[in-house]
């Protein structure tokens, strides 16, 4: 019996696949053309903000993005007469299974709970705590873009009445916006909202995220993005790496004003995570030690002022000075260089460089300890007015920063192109 039960999984995973074939094939005559969610920035914790209405009555949830979570979960309540519970060992919650329950480090709470429910394990990637939830379905329903109006705001239509998410309790919401009902995963899962509306909409799996301090958006459509946005920026392309749901790049190494650091080869490793959780990006000490030490000389080079540091930054310059331009202040370049020489991530002073007061500037980068599992995580702060292009499909990033997300019209570029 044992010898049959790979077997017996194998059938269940491709009985899912079939039946994601057949509900796409079974929607209703008109799809939307894409769906949109604006982003916006809390001022307190400085998490990225979006909105789905859920459940019946429809109600609205203020969630906090997480680019790389496996799966949306929230803290239902008891308010949904729609909810229904996944059963264990049923096809949706076998497909919820694998890269979710990975336990590793993390600060993970879990029940005796026997019964037949399919549990997971949703996460606050803030605090780092995770505890086990259950899997359910239910109505979902999100801004649709369809191409009928010229209307900025669009419509909020139901796309899915049985939507997979991770019911959690109140405790998990600590440490994350006030408001804030859950986390909306964005990872690399079978049942990430960037996979589950890919299916319900018979699209490429990809989605653009373009991060704001005011006016963001994640998008998803059903064809090609718009040729607006095609024509008028030029992308860089990258492989994914594979790591588990979360999106990690290649980096071979930095340069500071086009001259490269020496980077102890201990503390560096060439994979570095993409995050919406993390504020700022951190670094392995000895990275974050190295990379300051030659910031600062490119710094001094260019006749700026260091000043006493301003928590949480340890690089500090008078800014009273600063030239600014369109990408921000005139400071020292900073070139991700990622697989090779000719693919360049270049960060500008308006990602580099935070406003602490009218006098003083900061470099936007923190130093993670000497524990940190992964030497660099660039966070959200210098993803911010880079256009983002995740094409799951092909395991490539896209990224342009020649753009503002706050002038972007992306949804007037679908409908123009659809």
């Amino acid at each position: 019996m044992a010898a049959s039960l790979p077997f017996f999984h194998l059938l269940l995973l491709i009985s899912f696949f079939l039946c994601n074939l057949n509900l796409s094939q079974a929607k209703p005559s008109h799809l939307p053309n894409g769906l949109i969610f604006h982003v916006t920035k809390d001022v307190s914790t400085l998490q990225y903000m979006t909105t789905i209405h859920h459940g019946t009555p429809l109600a609205p949830n203020k969630l906090v993005v997480h680019l790389g979570g496996p799966f949306l979960w929230l803290n239902c309540g008891s308010s949904s007469s729609s909810s229904r519970l996944i059963s264990q060992g049923s096809i949706q919650c076998l497909a919820a299974k694998p890269k979710t329950h990975d336990q590793g480090s993390k600060n993970y709470l879990s029940s005796n709970d026997n019964n037949n429910k399919c549990h997971v394990f949703p996460e606050n990637s803030i605090t780092q705590m995770a505890t086990q939830g259950d899997l359910v379905q239910d109505i979902m329903a999100v801004q649709v873009i369809d191409g009928s109006s010229r209307t900025e705001s669009g419509s909020i239509t139901t796309l899915d009445s049985n939507f997979l998410f991770s019911c959690a309790p109140m405790f998990l919401l600590n440490g994350l916006a006030s408001g804030a009902r859950g986390m909306l995963g964005l990872g690399r899962t079978q049942i990430s909202m960037a996979s589950q509306i890919s299916a319900k909409l018979s699209s490429k799996l990809q989605f653009m995220l373009c991060l704001s301090s005011s006016d963001g958006v994640i998008l998803h459509n059903n064809g090609h993005f718009g040729s607006e946005i095609s024509n008028s920026l030029t992308y860089t392309y990258t492989p994914l790496l594979t790591n588990q749901h979360e999106y990690f790049i290649n980096l071979k190494y930095i340069k500071i004003s086009s001259k490269r650091l020496s980077l102890n080869k201990e503390g560096f490793r060439e994979g570095i995570k993409l995050s919406t959780t993390v504020p700022y990006t951190t670094m392995e000490s000895s990275v974050y030690v190295t990379f300051t030490g030659a910031y600062e000389q490119a710094a001094i080079a260019m006749n700026m002022t260091r000043v006493a540091p301003v928590a949480p930054f340890g690089l500090c310059f008078s800014s009273e000075q600063a030239e600014g331009r369109e990408v921000g202040p005139k400071v020292p370049a900073i070139d991700l260089v990622l697989q090779s020489e000719m693919v360049k991530w270049r960060i500008h002073g308006r990602n580099s460089m935070v406003q602490v007061s009218n006098q003083v500037m900061c470099l936007g980068f923190l130093d993670g300890g000497s524990d940190l599992k992964t030497s660099i995580v660039i966070g959200g702060y210098q993803l911010e007015d880079t256009l983002l292009h995740f094409d799951l499909s092909a395991s490539v990033l896209g990224f342009s920063s020649q753009t503002s997300c706050s002038d972007l019209r992306l949804d007037f570029a679908l409908k123009d192109s659809l």
